[in-house]
């Protein structure tokens, strides 16, 4: 039971700072074009890289620290139902270059991201 506490808590704290990051990028570069997500999903997973290899390189996190970080956290912070929702609504507008391009730049890039967080963890800790 004390699994589902750590990751109920750690989704509101992703949802909140993925809220504040959705303002605050949409102030910065506007709404036309889904900034937002694409920043969240890249951001996202450079984070999940650096957490994923600190535990593989430090190891000794609890299994509810793990719970916290990776699936509160970063679960409540981005998901890719936002990305889908806005590639649709993309493509829906007939602006198809667009949505290619968000769909082909937010998956490179979320895993770019992931493998530059992985490679500064390896080479920082290990």
């Amino acid at each position: 039971m004390m699994s589902y506490l750590v990751v109920f808590v750690g989704a509101g704290v992703g949802g909140s700072v993925r809220h504040g990051m959705n303002i605050w990028v949409a102030r910065l570069l506007g709404t036309h074009f889904p900034y937002h997500t694409f920043v969240i999903n890249i951001v996202g997973s450079l984070v999940m890289g650096l957490v994923a290899g600190w535990f593989v390189e430090r190891g000794g996190a609890t299994g509810h620290l793990r719970l916290f970080l990776t699936t509160g956290i970063l679960g409540g912070f981005t998901t890719f139902s936002a990305f889908s929702l806005d590639a649709v609504l993309l493509w829906e507008r007939h602006e198809h270059l667009m949505a290619a391009l968000y769909v082909g730049g937010s998956v490179v890039g979320a895993i770019a991201g992931l493998v530059l967080g992985l490679w500064i963890m390896r080479t920082t800790l290990g």
